[in-house]
């Protein structure tokens, strides 16, 4: 018989062998192991019991039972190891986050809460934190749901990370069906807390469009973001509407807080008077949001420049007495840093006057110097760092939703939300890593995306860095996984062989790279793999033949219908064939080849078909302007089959933007003249 030795660590088998000896030697009588029936290794031929789900003890000791039969005789009875299980981390962390949370509904003790789940480790689990939070007030008065969304707003940042409430938010919308089984308005009094996260700016307003992609419309998640949206956040002073709704009950609300920090840095100013301001801060009893404190201080120093010298001896003093803690004064600077564009709208020399503070804070020893750690020498480089993190949580949630839905033109209309392709290359790289931990479905999407994002918003540039970004940490990246080497070279060679890189930027890549890095080995790699025979085809399949082999079809089949229409073809059926591929981000090519067989074919009814096309919404006039700019870039080889080539495409583009099918943007004389062909 198998043993469930398996079951067990190296300590455990040695406590079971010590404790197994002990018994052995404890039985009344020596000819119960004397047998010769009886086997060298008592675990082996005993069945050990270990708890249901393949658990393994952890303490205790081995227990053999030895009883009597009716006949008198000693029977033995199979080893029980006795002690208790080991828990799984998860259950243990819920288990103690429900104490913290019913002590904070008890005490209304924001900072003991704060601590105490400090103190708690196991941050990975923060998102059970706010789903348990949340649903437990749910179920109780509006009282403990305003003491739910105040210590939301303590923890957010300080505690709890952005991702990680949107995260425990997320998981709160996917058991909804469930809370309402048990709390009969759960879509309604969760929509209230998702719509007070969004004004408290723990949630980004963002938020509710992204995580109703994750949703099926027909769940009550979804119905939940509609009410938060609908029925909340639409709604006239929503915001003070949103503070109320619970009646403030936990002593005064955030807005009000705001309101009268607001009221006690103006009389200060006023009257200069230090102590008094200090006791006012105190009185407040909000210290978990003595950052908003700092933050307005410094706005106001901004504000009123003469002021400056009285905001910082007050902030000065504050610290030093103990009322602002450290970790309180670096948030109030972060955030106002984080918000030094907006700010300079209003107060031009904002950015130069915040980067004379901080130097002058860290001198006098009340703003801690780790605020200014490399990379950040002049405030710059933290707001730098701020954004950079922040890119990376919004295109982590991007790349999810895409892996979900496989639709690539909402993720370029994301990312171009964004407005960061400075971080192109950022994207890239996450991108793949996160493939790379996935299937090979994952993959081939991924390198299709590739393909479309070359084509749509990202320059060769941005792609080769990306790809070098990911290869200086492959080493990393190989602990993870295992095989993240072999998979790293076929993402650049699928790149090459998809036109996203050619064979010259493999070597540009290589230059980058340390010499004897496994990156570098990788790229050696990829130029096996390109070289090896009928590697086109077997890198196009490289991930199972998926998507990205549609790219390679695709272009016979837009050849295909163009030569059916060109020949006599129905207008309607030649846009059902376009519609039918499936490939919104590819109509570029449409485009292109439709152009270049109108020089061809000397047939202007292509134009007839671009316009169809552009009338139903099926070619967009981005994707329009892409392939009139892929023929405009490969017009000088096209004159050597067709000398009036140039002619006939000035005639397209004029043609083109009379009807509004063509950016103005693309003018004609930036083609080379005609007469110089």
């Amino acid at each position: 018989m198998a043993s469930s030795e398996g079951f067990l660590t190296e300590e455990q088998r040695e406590t079971l062998k010590i404790a197994s000896q002990s018994v052995e030697a404890a039985l009344p009588s020596p000819r119960l192991s004397s047998s010769p029936k009886s086997p060298p290794s008592l675990v082996s031929d005993h069945q050990l019991k270990v708890p249901a789900g393949g658990k393994a003890p952890t303490g205790g000791i081995a227990v053999r039972h030895v009883r009597r039969s009716h006949s008198g005789k000693f029977v033995r009875e199979p080893y029980q190891l006795v002690g208790s299980t080991i828990s799984d981390p998860l259950d243990e962390y819920k288990k103690a986050v429900v104490s913290i949370i019913e002590e904070y509904f008890s005490t209304s003790d924001v900072e003991v809460a704060a601590s105490d789940l400090k103190d708690l480790g196991s941050s990975e689990y923060h998102p059970y934190f706010i789903k348990r939070l949340v649903s437990m007030a749910m179920d109780r008065h509006d009282k403990e749901k305003e003491m739910a969304s105040v210590l939301l707003s303590a923890l957010y940042a300080d505690v709890i990370s952005p991702s990680q409430i949107r995260d425990g938010f997320v998981m709160l919308l996917e058991s909804t069906d469930d809370l309402a089984v048990d709390i009969l308005d759960a879509v309604d009094i969760l929509a209230l807390f998702v719509a007070r996260a969004v004004v408290d700016e723990i949630l980004p307003p963002a938020f509710l469009t992204r995580a109703k992609k994750t949703l099926p419309e027909t769940s009550k998640g979804y119905q939940v973001l509609q009410t938060a949206d609908k029925s909340y956040l639409s709604a006239p002073h929503h915001a003070e509407l949103l503070e109320r709704r619970w009646g403030g009950s936990t002593h005064v609300t955030v807005e009000e807080v705001k309101k009268k920090i607001a009221e006690l840095l103006r009389e200060y100013v006023e009257n200069g008077d230090t102590f008094e301001a200090c006791r006012c801060i105190r009185e407040l009893g909000v210290s978990f949001f003595h950052h908003e404190v700092v933050k307005r201080a410094l706005v106001l120093a901004m504000e009123i420049q003469t002021a400056e010298p009285l905001i910082l001896k007050l902030l000065k003093e504050a610290a030093e007495e103990g009322l602002i803690s450290s970790s309180q004064m670096v948030k109030g600077f972060a955030r106002l840093a984080e918000s030094l564009d907006d700010l300079a709208l209003d107060i031009p020399s904002a950015k130069n006057l915040f980067q004379s503070i901080v130097p002058k804070a860290i001198s006098e020893g009340w703003l801690d110097a780790s605020f200014t750690k490399s990379p950040f020498e002049d405030g710059e480089a933290q707001k730098e760092d701020i954004k950079l993190r922040r890119y990376k949580e919004e295109v982590v949630t991007i790349i999810h939703e895409y892996f979900l839905s496989d639709d690539i033109p909402e993720l370029i209309r994301s990312l171009e939300d964004l407005g960061l392709p400075e971080y192109n290359p950022v994207f890239l790289k996450k991108l793949i890593t996160l493939a790379l931990d996935r299937k090979n479905r994952e993959k081939e999407m991924a390198s299709v995306l590739l393909s479309a994002l070359h084509i749509e918003i990202f320059s060769t540039e941005d792609i080769v860095n990306g790809f070098v970004m990911l290869l200086e940490s492959a080493e990393d990246t190989a602990l993870d996984i295992l095989d993240a080497s072999n998979e790293l070279a076929l993402f650049l060679a699928r790149a090459v062989i998809d036109d996203v890189l050619v064979p010259l930027n493999l070597e540009e890549i290589a230059s980058k790279l340390p010499e004897n890095c496994s990156g570098s080995e990788t790229v050696r790699m990829a130029r096996s793999l390109i070289a090896a025979r009928h590697a086109g085809e077997r890198l196009l399949r490289c991930w199972g033949g998926g998507t990205g082999w549609a790219v390679e079809d695709a272009k016979d089949k837009i050849m295909k219908l163009l030569e059916e229409y060109e020949s006599g073809g129905v207008v309607a059926e030649a846009c059902q064939c376009i519609r039918d591929l499936g490939m919104p981000f590819f109509n570029h090519e449409v485009v292109k080849k439709a152009l270049v067989m109108a020089m061809e074919k000397k047939n202007d009814r292509m134009l007839d078909l671009l316009q169809e096309c552009f009338n139903e919404g099926l070619i967009t006039i981005n994707q329009m302007t892409k392939g009139f700019t892929r023929v405009k870039d490969g017009l000088e080889d096209l004159a050597l089959d067709i000398p009036n080539a140039k002619d006939k495409f000035s005639f397209y583009i004029e043609y083109a933007q009379k009807k509004g099918w063509l950016l103005s943007s693309f003018t004609v004389e930036a083609l080379p003249s005609a007469a110089a062909s």
